[in-house]
């Protein structure tokens, strides 16, 4: 459970919203910021700011000191094996549209791409797009009666030879987990490349690369307590060092001419531009924050918030719940039968409770289930039993006050 003295780490957990309080449970969008995270980047802009690896004087150094210390922090985060194999993106979206550019010279026409039912738009548009452009085919995973992955189907479809498989870690909207060790053991017999949308797990799990058995890993700097902007895409170095580069121009580059250029190697070949140096030294803050904490124990506690979460809202008379098992992590999608989710949103909003309404960039998920959006409460390291019980009442007066 989040202690006082946890909670006072974020500053934005204090303000009112009319009022009412604010109780923060929209996480899973954006998690808030501990004042480290805020007080490293402002001091970056005051003393240190430069660009990086382009400049001999003192705070050009400092910058890119700073900034590739954060490079070393990830590797150790994530249990990466070289730190060249930690790619600095704009985010989720950004990473697998990069894998999607980088890859696509191996895709030609009926190969066969496999996208999980639960993905994000992010882990199924660029995988759309090539199959658009090389002429492969895209199919989605199904789900089962209880809207986790099946696996007898999933077994059927790797006998297909798939040439890449794209999985969620833990669904955005309903907080299901997927046993990625065991289904990555499968889809590396099959011979096929995986790819893990891990936005939603990072902030949750202690992630090990060398354990998971994936080929590549995304996630946002956003979803973990540090600034937006800012993302990495993981890679096996074999694999990663065969990408195409999705942009081109400065800081990537051995030679240039204007017959031709020569590209760099890992990491800056796939790191075109200034980078956001800002958001880098941010994120290794939110980094350095989770690893001073307890993440064994404070992952027990954010589990019993949430199962706390699906109880409640069981009983409460005419809630809808999708896929609440006991297992999932951060997130609970629900509906109030018969109303428009977002009317929800703006009644509990009314009452200070932060939750988030509407499709949550998983459409075709969304069709499978038979709704058009929900709403989703979703947990961080700094929710407590208060916001919780706080959230329970208000979401309880709103259906009062709508006729159940």
């Amino acid at each position: 459970m989040s202690t006082p003295q946890l909670r006072a780490q974020f500053p934005a957990l204090t303000q009112m919203l009319g009022d009412y309080p604010l109780v923060y449970l929209d996480t899973a969008a954006t998690s808030q910021k501990p004042r480290r995270v805020l007080e490293a980047m402002a001091r970056f802009y005051r003393e240190d700011c430069a660009n990086v690896h382009r400049a001999a004087h003192q705070l050009s150094a400092r910058a890119t000191q700073a900034y590739e210390a954060v490079r070393d922090a990830l590797q150790h985060f994530i249990h990466a094996a070289r730190r060249e194999e930690i790619i600095f993106t704009h985010g989720t979206t950004e990473a697998i549209n990069l894998l999607a550019w980088g890859l696509g010279e191996r895709f030609g026409k009926d190969d066969l791409i496999l996208v999980d039912s639960c993905a994000h738009h992010a882990n199924l548009l660029p995988w759309q797009q090539l199959a658009k452009r090389s002429g492969a085919r895209l199919e989605p995973i199904p789900l089962d009666k209880e809207l986790r992955l099946d696996k007898a189907a999933f077994s059927l479809l790797l006998q297909q030879k798939p040439k890449l498989v794209a999985l969620s870690h833990v669904s955005n909207v309903l907080g299901t987990v997927n046993d990625i060790q065991a289904l990555c053991q499968d889809i590396r017999a099959a011979g096929a490349i995986s790819v893990v949308d891990g936005a939603q797990a990072v902030a949750h799990l202690q992630l090990d690369m060398q354990q998971l058995g994936c080929d590549f890993y995304a996630f946002s700097g956003h979803k973990m307590y540090g600034p937006s902007g800012i993302g990495v895409l993981w890679g096996r170095y074999e694999l990663l060092d065969t990408l195409e580069p999705l942009l081109t121009g400065g800081e990537m580059i051995k030679t240039v001419s204007f017959q031709d250029s020569t590209f760099g190697d890992l990491p800056n070949r796939l790191e075109a531009g200034t980078p956001p140096i800002a958001e880098v030294i941010g994120l290794g803050e939110a980094v350095a924050f989770l690893e001073q904490q307890d993440r064994q124990a404070l992952a027990l506690a954010e589990q019993k918030l949430l199962n706390k979460l699906q109880q409640g809202l069981s009983a409460i008379a005419g809630v809808e719940l999708y896929a609440a098992h006991g297992d999932n992590l951060g997130a609970v999608a629900f509906n109030l039968k018969g109303e428009h989710h977002q009317d929800v949103g703006i009644l509990l909003d009314q009452q200070g409770i932060a939750v988030r309404c509407g499709h949550h960039c998983a459409m075709p998920l969304m069709s499978l289930v038979g709704i058009k959006g929900c709403c989703r409460a979703s947990v961080g390291i700094y929710t407590d039993e208060q916001d919780i019980k706080r959230f329970l009442d208000a979401l309880r007066a709103s259906a009062e006050l709508l006729g159940y």
